[in-house]
């Protein structure tokens, strides 16, 4: 065999006499691959992340919304329970997304446009899209 090499290829292979020798993972990370860009992935995964627009209601589904709220609070005493559907805004880009929970009204607030659940807290009354419940059966 003749090449450039030769004089160096038969011999032992160096182990330093001062240093531990480096483990097979630790020598495998040396070429793992690194983001070189710091925070990179998490833009765009949150880029790809899909909200939903606010829906507009028309006069005729405020109407009934607003009768709903009305209903609501003739009911109070009696701790009705119905499902609300509204919008949550979303905190890092524009849209949202719809929520929908079965829960108990504590509280129909129409000055401030709250209502308050047992469970859930305030829901603003212009994000409520939707409200059902055996308490407004009849209005159907």
């Amino acid at each position: 065999m003749t090449g450039d090499y030769n004089d160096i290829i038969y011999l032992p292979h160096h182990v330093s006499p001062t240093r531990p020798q480096m483990s097979m993972r630790d020598r495998a990370a040396q070429f793992s691959p690194f983001a070189a860009l710091t925070g990179y992935d998490a833009a765009i995964r949150e880029t790809a992340r899909l909200t939903q627009e606010k829906v507009e209601l028309d006069e005729q589904e405020l109407a009934v919304l607003d009768r709903k709220f009305q209903l609501l609070l003739e009911q109070l005493g009696q701790c009705p329970q119905v499902t609300i559907t509204w919008f949550v805004p979303d905190e890092l880009k524009q849209g949202g997304r719809y929520l929908t929970i079965t829960d108990v009204v504590k509280k129909v607030d129409a000055a401030a446009r709250f209502v308050l659940l047992q469970n859930v807290g305030r829901i603003c009354m212009d994000d409520i899209v939707e409200i059902e419940g055996e308490l407004f059966d009849y209005l159907e």
